[in-house]
């Protein structure tokens, strides 16, 4: 059984960074692919950004390209979003999740990010 924690949101001011970590334990998750997903107040779960198994492709959701940064150390079994020139509409709960059959079915429970402007 593998679960999902992330860590490292907060209340920032517009422009500012962060990083969350999304870290795996009960199973190693280095054959997943690993997503970012965020919902913010009165709205639909989104898709934010996500990295192959291998670390090889990384994908994301046009708003956030050239602002954040999808990265893994399988060895850590830890995903990372680096989040930078960040934006009051980038406030939201940020979920990880794992894809290990094609489908994110296995979740975090969330980390609240705040921007402020």
């Amino acid at each position: 059984q593998v679960q999902l924690v992330e860590s490292g949101g907060g209340s920032v001011q517009a422009g500012g960074s962060l990083r969350l970590s999304c870290a795996a334990s009960g199973r190693a998750t280095s054959s997943s692919s690993i997503g970012w997903f965020r919902q913010a107040p009165g709205k639909e779960r989104e898709f934010v950004a996500a990295v192959s198994w291998r670390g090889s492709n990384t994908y994301y959701t046009e708003s956030v390209k050239g602002r954040f940064t999808i990265s893994r150390d399988n060895a850590k079994n830890t995903v990372y979003l680096q989040m930078n020139s960040l934006k009051p509409e980038d406030t939201a709960v940020y979920y990880c999740a794992a894809a290990f059959t094609g489908t994110y079915n296995i979740w975090g429970q969330g980390t609240q990010v705040t921007v402020s402007s």
